[in-house]
């Protein structure tokens, strides 16, 4: 700044918002938010179609696993019948086994069951949402 108090060289902002007019200026920050939104959509887009490769992947894998530890606890499983049918007979040995296992599966169902009782959607995110409209007034 000078001694005058003016500046040797004018602020460019300044001297473009003395020479647009105020329906411009709005203009420009309307294409602005609109920029911005549409970035921000196609970030969000790139980073979702990202995770859910991902996670494409790896279910691919936990449902190879699956079947693995499913033939293990078959193959287990007749080897529990095999044995028990020796101490009291096949047919008893292969009702213990089914009992087993049906007991095993009723345990997994009721704390499936209670896990999805547990589920509340996605509040946080509706509830930013109900925001944006707030945020513009």
């Amino acid at each position: 700044m000078t001694e005058s108090g003016s500046r040797p060289y004018p602020d460019p902002a300044e001297e473009k918002a003395s020479r647009t007019s105020l329906g411009a200026l709005l203009g420009e920050v309307t294409k602005d938010i609109s920029t911005l939104f549409r970035q921000e959509v196609a970030l969000a887009k790139a980073e979702v179609t990202e995770s859910g490769k991902k996670a494409g992947k790896g279910a691919g894998l936990f449902a190879g696993a699956g079947v693995a530890g499913h033939f293990t606890l078959l193959f287990l499983s007749i080897a529990l019948w095999w044995a028990l049918g020796y101490l009291v007979g096949n047919a008893w040995s292969a009702l213990i086994v089914a009992v087993i296992w049906g007991i095993v599966a009723l345990v997994l169902a009721l704390q499936g069951r209670k896990e999805f009782q547990k589920i509340k959607g996605a509040p946080q995110t509706a509830e930013t949402i109900r925001e944006i409209p707030e945020t513009f007034k």
